[in-house]
């Protein structure tokens, strides 16, 4: 396998009853959780857009 970068660590806290019933969510969906945080991320920062500084 080739070197791959290690992947970031990040720290975030949330309730277990809202992150265990979101992966069965996203598993009945045939997502992953990161991929379903990563797009609703996206979508707060499209609505969100930072002043060009």
């Amino acid at each position: 396998m080739p070197n791959q970068p290690a992947t970031p660590k990040r720290g975030v806290r949330i309730p277990d009853d809202l992150w265990f019933a979101a992966k069965r969510v996203a598993a009945d969906r045939g997502e992953t959780l990161t991929s379903v945080i990563i797009r609703a991320l996206e979508r707060y920062v499209r609505a969100h857009p930072l002043d060009e500084d």
